[in-house]
């Protein structure tokens, strides 16, 4: 089955910090703190490498707002998604935007990549200092947000900052994979356009079936 809840939050960024060291025992997040009519939410963004020993993947993109459907023109606050292709929901494996299709603009080539082909966005891949080193600069206060993922199950904020799909059998987040479900974290540019950065963990399949399990 695939997560409880899965949606959006859009609001201003108000900061952002890491977790002090193993101050959640096994796990690490770059936390953001978010503005919205509701109040003040923490987002924690996990960019540890849980059970896998080469760290994590991450992209670092530039979307049009047109790319990202009807999720840009919402009002501040909590929206929940259906996980569909046309909600506004996101997917790393199919939507066209994350996937080096038309919309997407990738902004840094790293020196190694992980898969993927000429067509697409690279993936970066290292620690989970390395992970969060790479979105910090997106974190820029005052900024407009869009979070995806999971709403806390109590009080305001957001978890499931990343892939949702793709974990092995045996893993145990296998009944958790779902499509059109991917968290991620969005700022909004002057420009118009949006920072985005999205994060897998390596024990995670790049492609998958319909259900969310690895291809």
């Amino acid at each position: 089955m695939p997560l409880r809840r899965y949606g959006v939050l859009a609001g201003t960024l108000h900061h952002h910090f890491r977790d002090p060291p193993d101050a959640q025992g096994r796990w690490f997040h770059v936390n953001l703190t978010v503005d919205a009519p509701a109040g003040r939410h923490r987002c924690a963004v996990d960019v540890d490498s849980k059970q896998s020993a080469t760290g994590v993947r991450w992209k670092c993109l530039i979307l049009d707002a047109s790319s990202l459907g009807p999720v840009a023109a919402w009002v501040p606050g909590y929206h929940e998604l259906a996980r569909t292709p046309d909600s506004g929901a996101l997917d790393f494996v199919r939507h066209p935007a994350l996937t080096g299709r038309p919309g997407c603009v990738f902004v840094r080539r790293p020196p190694g990549r992980l898969g993927g082909s000429a067509a697409a966005p690279p993936w970066s891949l290292g620690s989970h200092l390395d992970a969060a080193s790479a979105l910090e600069p997106l974190l820029v206060p005052g900024r407009d947000v869009l979070v995806f993922g999971e709403p806390f199950r109590t009080g305001l904020g957001m978890h499931n900052i990343h892939q949702n799909q793709g974990d092995p059998p045996g893993s145990q987040w296998w009944d958790e994979n779902g499509v059109w479900q991917d968290g991620a974290v969005l700022t909004r540019r002057e420009d118009g356009r949006y920072d985005a950065f999205l994060s897998a963990f390596t024990t995670q399949a790049e492609r998958t079936d319909d259900d969310g399990h690895p291809a």
